[in-house]
């Protein structure tokens, strides 16, 4: 677990695990983390899923707002017991093609910020305006799609992970 506040819980799972064990295990943790903060029976707990959808989270058939993310080596899932949620992560690597990728999904504000940077601070500065982008979608229900100037109204959040990984939450 990472941190829990106003009605927020986000978990985090470090193992190199193919997705489909990577999902099964976060989802369980999700159950785990939860029976425990809001000690509640984990069957009164359920984690649905539907393909092409987001996951949906059940609290003694109450829904709760549920966000999951995944990058090589950690899963981590956010729930906001109050409202809607998103939470993106991102491994931070140099990506030979940013600039585009950037025009492309954060618009040119973001690409022109990361343009200004020295080399080597853009591919952090890339992951943070990435995972802070696709958390603001997620967490207002959007897909992730080419920049549209759309800012999503949520309250974005850095979380503190360990190298080389960056996540947002929004809330």
């Amino acid at each position: 677990m990472l941190f829990s506040r106003d009605g927020v819980l986000v978990i985090s799972i470090g193992a190199v695990l193919p997705r489909a064990d990577a999902r099964l295990r976060i989802r369980a943790a999700v159950r785990e983390a939860l029976a425990q903060w809001l000690k509640l029976d984990i069957e009164a707990i359920s984690v649905e899923s539907t393909p092409g959808q987001a996951p949906r989270l059940l609290l003694a058939g109450r829904p709760a707002g549920l966000s999951l993310t995944h990058d090589e080596g950690i899963s981590l899932a956010a729930v906001h017991l109050h409202g809607p949620v998103g939470l993106d992560v991102m491994r931070v690597q140099a990506i030979a093609d940013w600039c585009n990728l950037a025009r492309d999904y954060l618009g040119p504000q973001v690409t022109q910020e990361l343009a200004s940077l020295p080399d080597a601070q853009r591919p952090l500065a890339l992951a943070q305006a990435w995972t802070a982008r696709e958390a603001a979608l997620k967490c207002a229900g959007l897909p992730l799609a080419e920049w549209d100037g759309a800012a999503p109204a949520c309250r974005p959040q850095a979380l503190s992970l360990a190298a080389p990984y960056v996540a947002t939450l929004a809330y």
